[in-house]
């Protein structure tokens, strides 16, 4: 299996996103497509040396262009053809990668995936999921930024989408919920109330609405909302963890009794900093396009583009988007008769 990488997205640099692949290639043996300027990245894989055996698994592609993070996303994939970003996913489209996986500017990963490969089946918007630690197994919300503005349609089939996903991460039946202001059926805006009946008629396993404190208790797999408001929950999200941790320094460092306190528990947090840190889950899978793609964070860590690749080599065994397929499918004549 050859993944392609977008070796020249992140705010780290090719030097921590060849680190990171390298990391993969040697954990599972996948091969990596490293796409990006081939002078820099044959310079830096001369100074690691990897051995022969992970040498021979990993291949460059050149690309002569860059789509920066302050980019708008349409006019860059429209005059930057030959972006690092439009080369990985153009190598899914010619059936010399299985996957991408990009670390850049998120919208233009989204653009370049719909330039390249369309859209999967009926899916009217493809979108962003991403997967949050709670008190039990991780939930999947989605969307989280790719569609601000939603139809009925758009979140059935984002609850579809997300499902699929959570099966890979091991969840059988997940428990779908749909993100509103109150538990109650009836609550929230006019695009909650007409997503609530699709839901329900659906063949997905729907337990109706959370509210945002049921985000982390971990009593449902999948939350389905628009993507302004799913934004603002994964950045809400992103931006307390930081905070808690911050905080929870500064008290330790109050008195000495607390660093003792700290010494003495220092494997239990850093369980829990391993347990919140986004690297561990690699990145936001990119749902309801014809081939596979990964958005990881731009401050992404060698091991987050590594867990990010070995994420989408999963994605690509478990064929996900034939899951998809089916359960569009089972679910057709909902969808219908939204339309």
């Amino acid at each position: 299996m050859q993944i392609a990488l977008d070796a020249m997205a992140g705010d780290y640099g090719h030097e921590e996103l060849i680190a990171g692949a390298l990391l993969a290639v040697e954990q599972a043996g996948l091969g990596v497509t490293l796409v990006g300027d081939e002078n820099l990245l044959h310079k830096h894989l001369g100074t690691l040396a990897p051995d022969k055996k992970t040498a021979e698994l990993l291949k460059i592609v050149h690309s002569s262009q860059v789509i920066e993070m302050n980019e708008h996303p349409v006019d860059a994939v429209r005059k930057k053809k030959d972006a690092s970003v439009m080369v990985a996913f153009d190598l899914i489209r010619r059936g010399e990668a299985a996957a991408a996986v990009s670390a850049g500017n998120s919208g233009a990963t989204m653009a370049a995936a719909m330039r390249k490969l369309g859209r999967l089946g009926s899916i009217s918007r493809p979108g962003i999921a991403s997967i949050f630690p709670t008190l039990k197994k991780p939930v999947v919300l989605m969307d989280i930024g790719a569609n601000v503005d939603c139809r009925p349609q758009h979140l059935l089939q984002f609850a579809i989408m997300a499902s699929a996903f959570s099966r890979i991460i091991d969840i059988a039946n997940p428990r779908v919920g749909l993100l509103t202001i109150g538990e109650e059926t009836g609550k929230g805006n006019s695009l909650i109330k007409e997503t609530y009946p699709l839901l329900e008629k659906s063949s997905l396993n729907f337990i109706g609405n959370v509210e945002g404190r049921d985000v982390f208790q971990g009593n449902v797999d999948v939350i389905v909302c628009d993507g302004f408001v799913g934004n603002i929950c994964l950045k809400v999200s992103e931006g307390l963890a930081e905070a808690a941790m911050l905080m929870l320094r500064d008290e330790i460092l109050k008195s000495f009794s607390a660093k003792i306190g700290y010494f003495l528990a220092r494997h239990a947090f850093k369980a829990f900093r391993k347990r919140v840190d986004y690297a561990e889950y690699g990145g936001a899978p990119l749902l309801g396009v014809d081939g596979i793609g990964i958005i990881c964070h731009g401050k992404s860590s060698s091991q987050a583009i590594k867990n990010a690749i070995l994420e989408a080599a999963k994605m690509v065994k478990c064929n996900i988007n034939q899951d998809i397929l089916e359960s569009l499918a089972a679910s057709k004549n909902v969808v219908e008769l939204e339309n």
